[in-house]
């Protein structure tokens, strides 16, 4: 039980990873009044955790992101735009 628990959490940590290297803020809008926050499209929600996230502009994001430092690295804090 605790390898599978593992496993999905590694998984997870994985997933972030692979969308930090797809959202690069350098291109996308940031978020106004913020130096770190910037806006990105996530295609995909898993288990509350955004997936397949790509820079965006405000318009089409649906999402703010921002890096954070993680135990495994640089990972990728999301939360996802109410709709308006």
């Amino acid at each position: 039980m605790n390898t599978r628990i593992a496993s999905w959490a590694t998984a997870a940590a994985l997933t972030v990873s692979a969308a930090v290297a797809t959202a690069a803020p350098a291109s996308a809008d940031m978020v106004p009044g913020s130096k770190t926050q910037f806006y990105a499209y996530c295609s995909v929600d898993l288990l509350g955790v955004p997936v397949g996230c790509t820079q965006a502009d405000e318009t089409h994001s649906s999402h703010i992101c921002q890096y954070v430092a993680t135990a495994l690295g640089l990972g990728l804090d999301c939360i996802q735009r109410s709709a308006k």
